[in-house]
């Protein structure tokens, strides 16, 4: 809380708060981000706790699963439903995915309507494994009287 209260009223690019602040594994700004993507990297609380936050001013601290941090929340775009013109070529481009692979499995399932496999039965097993001195396969045995 000492390390939040220095900080309030900083900018985000502050020099303060980059001097406080541990070094972070990954990186350090993570704008334009959606709930969801932030739920994977952080954990759903922290997602959640981020997007209700206040925006332009630092908040704190905030677990995750690596550890707790301080952040500063530029903004919060909430989500929309795109109009259909603005997403018509991603929902084209899967759409023709998919019925590239119907058409794939469709031919495929008639191929092989066309044909029967059979397969061999199992070999009999041998009284003896190969490579093994019985006094059936030995011709060391044979004609002594074993």
């Amino acid at each position: 809380m000492k390390a939040l209260a220095k900080i309030s009223g900083q900018p985000k690019d502050s020099k303060l708060a980059a001097s406080l602040a541990d070094r972070f594994m990954f990186q350090d700004y993570y704008g334009d981000r959606a709930p969801e993507q932030l739920a994977k990297e952080f954990g759903p609380k922290f997602a959640q706790a981020l997007f209700q936050a206040k925006p332009g001013s630092w908040q704190g601290p905030i677990e995750s699963g690596y550890g707790w941090h301080l952040v500063f929340v530029d903004s919060v775009i909430p989500g929309r439903i795109p109009a259909f013109e603005e997403v018509e070529s991603d929902v084209k481009t899967a759409w023709l995915g998919d019925q590239k692979t119907q058409a794939i499995e469709t031919a495929y399932k008639a191929m092989r309507a066309k044909y029967t496999v059979l397969l061999p039965a199992a070999p009999a097993k041998a009284t003896a494994s190969v490579g093994q001195a019985s006094p059936q396969n030995d011709d060391r045995t044979r004609g002594m009287g074993f």
